[in-house]
């Protein structure tokens, strides 16, 4: 059963679960990438930087750049104009080709290619209803008549969420047509790291942050942007100290951005003590941040269609606080199990649920995380990818 997979470029959540897809029996998969960002150093606008991720994006799964003849290659519509795809299906003959995602030329043309050839067409997107119905109702009528004929002719959706099932429900996907293949992390890699680095966790500690081991640490991971709302979890950290007076607790950055020097002076204005910026880390230094911390905290307003550090933060056992807003929310967020879901852009209610896990059993949360956590896993989408296929 030949698989053929569409998607932009090599991205360090995703190349794990083609790695697992290659290696499931009953499947030969191959990858094509209409961009080749990340694999070289690439300047990332968002972080501010040059970007290369220093694990392996390339090995154990077959894979083909084609060649972008977008005189600016970028996410956008137009940056990626990728003519091979059509050689490629008609060469490959795939029984089903999956598609990350609509909002490129490239993709569109494979949708219409692999229609008149006859081929399974299988997508999978990040889109959440909570975010959709936040735009004017114009732009959502307007994007339900170019996609409502789309969505129509494809075979299955992967959908990672609930929120992301209801979007697709949302514009008339049936339930039939609607699979859950859950978005993940290598839970594997993190989990194993997460063991191995517990026992220094001490020693980390003093290393990175010069922080006494009792300390509680409050960890934000992501790019330093207005979609991601780090202000908000600055005043809130401020707040902690202020109105709560707790001042034995340490608020950890890690990655970069165009706000950085905005959080950097507003911290120092503020006098606010025990606030770090680490600046951007690749991916095998992740692991020691996480190690480190006490809980974790994603703030996003829309725009965070799912927020993969969560599933990241969770395989190392932490509680999460998340906004409402953010995509995995329903999901991987039970209110006082795991962690906590405040209303987005409410910086004292994001006060109010940090003080209440630094005052709750902080393991015992966190222990619920790696659990739930556990369930979203590539081998279950593996699984549910080849029932498709074998029952098709």
């Amino acid at each position: 059963m030949n698989i053929l997979i569409l998607i932009s470029h090599p991205i360090q959540y995703l190349v794990p679960f083609f790695r697992e897809l290659s290696r499931t029996k009953g499947i030969n998969l191959k990858v094509l990438y209409t961009w080749n960002f990340g694999v070289e150093s690439t300047f990332d606008k968002q972080f501010g930087r040059e970007v290369k991720w220093d694990i392996p994006l390339l090995e154990g799964y077959r894979y083909a750049f084609l060649k972008n003849r977008s005189p600016k290659p970028s996410s956008d519509f137009w940056g990626q104009i990728n003519f091979g795809i059509v050689c490629e299906l008609k060469k490959e003959k795939p029984d089903a080709l999956l598609v990350f995602g609509w909002n490129g030329f490239t993709n569109w043309l494979a949708f219409f290619t692999a229609f008149t050839a006859g081929i399974k067409v299988f997508l999978r997107g990040e889109s959440p209803l909570n975010q959709e119905l936040m735009k004017p109702a114009w732009k959502r009528f307007l994007k339900g008549f170019i996609l409502r004929p789309l969505f129509s002719e494809i075979t299955k959706f992967f959908y990672i969420g609930s929120e992301n099932k209801k979007f697709y429900e949302h514009y008339g996907v049936p339930e039939e047509k609607l699979v859950f293949v859950p978005y993940a992390v290598n839970n594997e890699r993190f989990m194993s790291t997460s063991k191995l680095l517990k026992a220094n966790r001490k020693e980390l500690r003093e290393k990175l942050l010069r922080i006494n081991d009792n300390s509680p640490v409050i960890l934000f991971v992501g790019k330093l942007i207005k979609k991601k709302r780090p202000m908000d979890l600055l005043k809130a950290f401020e707040i902690l100290n202020t109105k709560y007076d707790i001042h034995n607790t340490a608020l950890v950055f890690v990655g970069d951005g165009e706000l950085r020097p905005t959080l950097e002076k507003y911290t120092k204005e503020h006098k606010l003590n025990g606030v770090h910026f680490t600046g951007f880390k690749n991916q095998t230094e992740l692991p020691q941040h996480y190690t480190v911390a006490d809980l974790f905290v994603l703030p996003s307003g829309p725009g965070e269609t799912w927020g993969l550090v969560v599933n990241e933060a969770m395989c190392f056992g932490l509680p999460v606080v998340v906004s409402d807003v953010v995509g995995c929310a329903p999901d991987l967020v039970h209110n006082g199990e795991n962690g906590y879901i405040f209303p987005a852009g409410n910086v004292e209610k994001l006060s109010e649920v940090l003080k209440k896990i630094l005052e709750q059993d902080k393991e015992k949360l966190g222990a619920e995380s790696f659990k739930i956590v556990g369930r979203y896993s590539f081998q279950k989408g593996a699984e549910e990818i080849l029932d498709i296929m074998e029952r098709r």
